[in-house]
């Protein structure tokens, strides 16, 4: 994906890559530590001094990307960050700034669009519901004679929920779809860690009783929000599509040198013809999925009419290839690959696991068909 990057770009995937290869490698994502909050404050401190949280945040607040498409910016973060298989809540983060830099309140802009920039506090997208497939599903907002919400409800697997969150919540109201921040402490809020597949990253279920908001954190007009959700979920599509990217070339990788090491009946079993149709193939679907995720993240982060569309085909292709993928070379692998010792199930399990958030492929799918009106 970074073939045609700037300058300015290249250098941010490097020092972005070095941070994550330092900073949290594989052996961390093994260990206890990536459960530590001090690790989670530190590691997204620092994260934040490269700029991951800035490329969606206009200047006044303290944000800025490389280039005139700050999205496209925070895609190739997203492809490093796939490959290392990064924790943290960067995407939802991205998405939380999207939203509240064009919906927010001057009020809300001022206090978290800078804190979420410098680190200092992390945010997520709480969107996901157990029992819907709406967005809006699983909580209910009523509108206060002062402006304020009342959420009441549940979301579930509400990704990288930390002890400093902020969370977006898309909750149904009489009037329809209605968005607010609330932070992790405020009273009603109950935040319960799930287990997960995916080892590298937390997912918790996130509970409301009736806890309140106010009018100063309701993002957009209550009721009146489809199409800021509209581009709030072409933004998830999109960076989650290329970070499952990342990882997908890292696991093509990794695949294709085992390949060439493992020797059986003499030979390297690349050499086999059956070996070799697997790998070309998989090969093949690699580079399809980062030409799709490129152009979703060029056209959602120029205003292209068709952004909110080619994001929608970006996650629906890029997560059905990778699924096939991590499957494939599951087979390629053979027996060391059921192994916990060996580094191919954290690349299988966040595979699966991205294939599934913000909409499995099925979804977009149908999505696309409602949005061209079919």
């Amino acid at each position: 994906m970074d073939t045609d990057a700037t300058e300015d770009q290249r250098a941010l995937l490097d020092v972005s890559a070095r941070f994550a290869e330092e900073v949290c490698p594989l052996e961390v994502l093994r260990g206890p530590d990536r459960l530590d909050a001090g690790f989670s404050e530190a590691y997204r401190e620092q994260a934040a001094e490269l700029g991951w949280f800035s490329m969606l945040v206009p200047e006044e607040f303290g944000g800025g990307s490389l280039s005139e498409n700050g999205l496209l910016d925070a895609a190739l973060i997203a492809y490093v960050r796939g490959g290392r298989l990064q924790p943290g809540s960067f995407v939802g983060a991205n998405v939380v700034a999207h939203a509240v830099a064009a919906a927010g309140t001057d009020e809300l802009r001022a206090e978290l669009l800078p804190a979420l920039v410098g680190g200092e506090v992390s945010a997520s997208w709480a969107v996901a519901s157990g029992s819907e497939r709406a967005l809006d599903g699983g909580v209910t907002a009523t509108v206060q004679s002062d402006g304020g919400l009342e959420l009441v409800g549940t979301k579930t697997a509400v990704q990288d929920v930390e002890a400093s969150s902020w969370l977006l919540v898309t909750a149904r109201s009489a009037d329809g779809p209605t968005q607010a921040l609330i932070s992790t402490d405020a009273q009603g809020v109950t935040v319960t860690e799930l287990e997960s597949l995916d080892l590298t990253r937390r997912f918790a279920e996130v509970r409301f009783d009736a806890a309140m908001v106010p009018a100063s954190q309701v993002v957009g007009v209550p009721g009146d929000i489809g199409g800021l959700l509209d581009e709030q979920l072409a933004v998830a599509a999109t960076l989650t599509a290329a970070e499952c990217v990342g990882t997908m070339h890292q696991e093509m990788e990794m695949t294709v040198q085992y390949a060439k090491d493992r020797i059986a009946f003499g030979r390297p079993i690349g050499s086999f013809q059956a070996v070799k149709h697997v790998l070309a193939d998989t090969s093949l679907a690699v580079e399809m999925s980062k030409s799709v995720a490129l152009a979703a993240a060029t056209s959602l982060g120029s205003g292209d009419e068709h952004g909110i569309q080619a994001a929608s085909m970006a996650k629906a292709f890029v997560g059905d290839a990778a699924v096939e993928l991590a499957q494939n070379c599951f087979q390629v692998f053979g027996g060391i690959g059921y192994t916990w010792e060996h580094d191919q199930h954290f690349y299988l399990r966040r595979l699966t696991t991205d294939a599934g958030l913000y909409g499995d492929a099925a979804w977009h799918r149908e999505r696309l068909c409602q949005l061209a009106g079919i």
